[in-house]
């Protein structure tokens, strides 16, 4: 059974509800999964001039935090972000950033990665933050599984073939979460092979 680690952020809750999914499908092929939130990092001005920020930043307040033994511990990392100008959000890259001595270590090679985003608009950045992600994971020596074209409910999520992006003007569709289910269930797949 493959350790499937989602590590996300989220502002107002559309990231929230894409990494439970995940978590759910992962859950569903047999993995032992951890859904962990990437710590605020953005000052009080700035989360207060957004009522739904506020309130989800203090709805979650209690929820487990992202660390690196989270990396450590996985066999399998989903990371999900916003995009903010077609990139990872900051608190993200943060986190991310501070994965150095497990990189160094060679810790984060061999395990299987993906991703999912969500932006305001349609042709927000979405696959462009999933890329730039991406990156990062082929620094780490990590083998990405994507969704590709592998099954049907991709298009009707609106066909993104690097992970699960939503557009978020509310909550995340149901053709959304039945994406990020798929995206669990396929690297927790993945990860099983690979450990084998």
């Amino acid at each position: 059974m493959p350790n499937v680690a989602i590590i996300y952020y989220s502002s107002t809750g559309t990231n929230h509800a894409m990494a439970q999914a995940v978590g759910e499908g992962a859950s569903t092929a047999g993995a032992e999964v951890r859904v962990r939130l990437v710590a605020e990092t953005a000052p009080d001005a700035a989360i207060d001039r957004n009522p739904a920020w506020r309130a989800f930043l203090d709805k979650t307040k209690d929820e487990p935090k992202a660390s690196l033994e989270d990396l450590d511990w996985a066999d399998a990392v989903v990371i999900g972000t916003p995009t903010r100008f077609g990139n990872v959000s900051s608190q993200m890259k943060s986190f991310i950033d501070t994965a150095g001595g497990l990189w160094f270590q060679g810790k984060l090679a061999n395990k299987v990665y993906s991703g999912f985003t969500s932006a305001q608009n349609a042709n927000g950045g979405q696959e462009s933050t999933l890329l730039a992600l991406y990156n990062t994971f082929y620094h780490w020596g990590g083998v990405i599984v994507t969704p590709g074209y592998t099954d049907s409910l991709v298009f009707a999520s609106g066909g993104n073939p690097y992970g699960p992006s939503v557009t978020a003007n509310g909550a995340p569709t149901e053709h959304d979460i039945a994406h990020a289910k798929y995206l669990g269930k396929r690297v927790a797949e993945m990860a099983k092979k690979i450990r084998g």
